[in-house]
C-alpha cells in the first residue's frame, strides 16, 4: 500500500516525527477505523512507534492502494483504553 503526504499535514506535525508516522502505517499491528469530519470520510489508524508510543495517523483514499496522510496525532486517554483492550483481545 502506498502512502503519500498531504503538504500541509507534514508541516502541521507537532512533536511527532515522521518516521514515527510510518512506524505506524508500517506497523504488524494496527487498528484502522471509518471515521468523518465535515463530511469528508477517512481512516484513522492506531498504533504503536517503533519505541511503542501510541499515535493516531488519519488516512485518506486516493483509490487503488494509494492513500494520502492527513494528519497524526497522540492518542487521547480514552483512545489508548480502547486500543489497550483492542491489543489485549488481539493477541
Amino acid at each position: 500500500m502506498g502512502y503519500e503526504w498531504l503538504t500541509e499535514a507534514l508541516a502541521r506535525l507537532r512533536d511527532i516525527e515522521s518516521q514515527e508516522v510510518t512506524q505506524v502505517l508500517s506497523a504488524e499491528r494496527r487498528l484502522p477505523l471509518a471515521a468523518e469530519s465535515a463530511g469528508v470520510h477517512f481512516l484513522t489508524i492506531s498504533g504503536r512507534t517503533g519505541t511503542g508510543r501510541p499515535l493516531v495517523v488519519a488516512v485518506r483514499l486516493l483509490g487503488g492502494h494509494r492513500q494520502q496522510i492527513i494528519g497524526a496525532r497522540e492518542m487521547t486517554p480514552e483512545e489508548l483504553v480502547r486500543f489497550k483492550t483492542w491489543e489485549a483481545d488481539a493477541s
